[in-house]
């Protein structure tokens, strides 16, 4: 038997959950601090004998803005050494909004505290290569890092205001 319909062929009322699709949305992203220093210019500037040694600092934090809205900051800190002494010293502190919408309580920590910042990541990394070429130095090039294990790491708690953090 054929079922017969008639009209447009919308259906006004909505399919069962589509109301409660999962949701992150980033409502904004930002440049919260950036320092640059060359504190030994222009005697950095000159070729130098070795490979400088770099060290990288990552740290994140979120907090509560609203129900389903949190505020996540990303703080880069670089710096590259010689023996001489150091070369320059670069720190990012980049901010996003984001909503998270009809996730279930364990997840909430996972999508602040991971996803957020490894979408944040590319435009940080972007930031930081940018002020180290524009201060003289080839661009410092961040790896991708594993916002999973600094979680992890620091077994933050779902409601926390979490801070893992990374040297590299």
């Amino acid at each position: 038997m054929a079922e017969i319909s008639t009209g447009d062929g919308h259906d006004d009322a909505p399919p069962p959950g589509a109301g409660l699709a999962q949701q992150l949305i980033i409502n904004a992203q930002y440049v919260k601090d950036l320092s640059f220093e060359n504190p030994r210019a222009p005697q950095s500037l000159t070729q130098q004998a070795g490979p400088p040694a770099v060290e990288i600092n990552v740290d994140v934090k979120a907090q509560n803005l609203a129900p389903d809205t949190f505020e996540v900051v990303l703080t880069i800190n670089a710096s590259a050494k010689v023996e001489a002494g150091p070369l320059f010293l670069v720190e990012l502190v980049y901010g996003a909004v984001v909503t998270a919408r009809n996730l279930p309580p364990a997840m909430v920590q996972p999508v602040v505290l991971v996803e957020t910042p490894r979408l944040m990541f590319p435009f940080a990394r972007s930031i930081i290569a940018d002020a180290t070429r524009d201060g003289g130095f080839p661009p410092l090039m961040i790896n991708p890092i594993d916002f999973a294990e600094l979680v992890r790491r620091e077994g933050a708690a779902p409601d926390d205001t979490a801070s893992p953090s990374q040297a590299g």
